[in-house]
């Protein structure tokens, strides 16, 4: 979606465009440990990046503070087109809203590239919870309220925010349970120790089609293709809680605008490559590849969105 946008605009530059980069490894800062959907949209682009470049980009995972520790190296490294960041929702658009003190501003001290994935959540619950759909959840909630948990991969994460929303335009409480990750959260799920969670849908999606994981509805705009029998949230009568988790990538403030240009050049043709849409479609994520100035008005978007339901829901980062 959207990558012939960047194409059309580099479709007039000079092909001498930056002659001189890059000349040494590109290194893409990832702000959470190896494994993660951050960490895995950076390896797979970078591998593909690394073709169009000419050389080695090189994958550093600096995990802390959320991710915040990362985001503050690239707030703070040289703008030369040799350190990008490749982080989470969270990262540029809820930890801004979240934490007081934060050492980094995505829309004042990055160069915004391309949002590269999104995946939506998807609303699970153990099987043993006596509801079949969203309906029957919300009513459910609002006959025993602050009493359903709700597990989450942490405090001020996609999934926490989304169930804060939730629980905002369905008029409904519960108890939110967060835990170190999503992993811990999605085991304790399925054991029956939490009732219910919004996850990241490749992360639940074989333990839903293995029976362990109820799915009572999808948090895009429209159907997913992978579970095309659960409704929308829209469709099931909550409407407002459209959410996407998305991978995007940036680079510190003030990129010259031909390494720039070459930098989204070579995003436009990782993201373009059919080798990697597939494999990022086998985990649960579409490719989006906007270009810098739509991911400058989606991010403004985003951070106002979260904004409000940090503050509607009295969130903070211990909650």
């Amino acid at each position: 979606m959207l990558l012939s946008a960047i194409g059309l605009g580099l479709a007039v530059a000079s092909p001498t465009i930056a002659a001189g980069y890059p000349e040494k490894p590109v290194t893409m800062i990832v702000p959470f440990p190896a494994g993660g959907a951050s960490d895995t949209t950076a390896r797979l682009v970078g591998s593909k990046m690394a073709e169009t470049l000419g050389q080695s980009v090189v994958v550093d995972n600096r995990p802390g503070a959320n991710g915040s520790l990362g985001a503050g190296m690239i707030a703070q490294a040289k703008p030369d087109g040799y350190t990008m960041l490749v982080g989470s929702i969270g990262v540029f658009a809820i930890n801004p809203v979240l934490y007081k003190g934060l050492k980094y501003d995505p829309l004042k001290n990055f160069d915004l590239l391309t949002v590269a994935v999104r995946t939506p959540n998807v609303l699970v619950v153990n099987p043993n919870i006596p509801v079949n759909s969203v309906a029957e959840l919300v009513d459910h909630l609002k006959k025993n309220p602050d009493t359903v948990t709700f597990a989450t991969s942490g405090a001020g994460s996609s999934d926490h925010l989304t169930t804060a929303l939730f629980w905002q335009k369905t008029g409904t409480t519960g108890l939110h349970v967060p835990y170190k990750g999503g992993a811990p959260a999605i085991t304790d799920l399925i054991g029956g120790h939490a009732d219910a969670s919004f996850q990241n849908l490749g992360a639940v999606a074989n333990h839903i089609k293995a029976g362990k994981l109820k799915l009572l509805g999808v948090t895009s705009d429209k159907r997913n293709a992978m579970f095309p029998d659960a409704p929308t949230m829209a469709e099931a009568g909550v409407q407002g809680v459209e959410v996407y988790s998305w991978q995007a990538v940036a680079a510190p403030k003030g990129l010259p605008a031909d390494v720039k240009a070459k930098l989204e050049s070579s995003l436009s043709s990782a993201l373009s490559n059919s080798e990697v849409k597939g494999r990022f479609n086998d985990i649960g994520f579409e490719v989006v590849g906007n270009t810098s100035a739509q991911f400058t008005d989606f991010l403004t978007a985003e951070i106002a969105r979260w904004k409000s339901v940090v503050e509607t829901g009295k969130i903070t980062a211990e909650q």
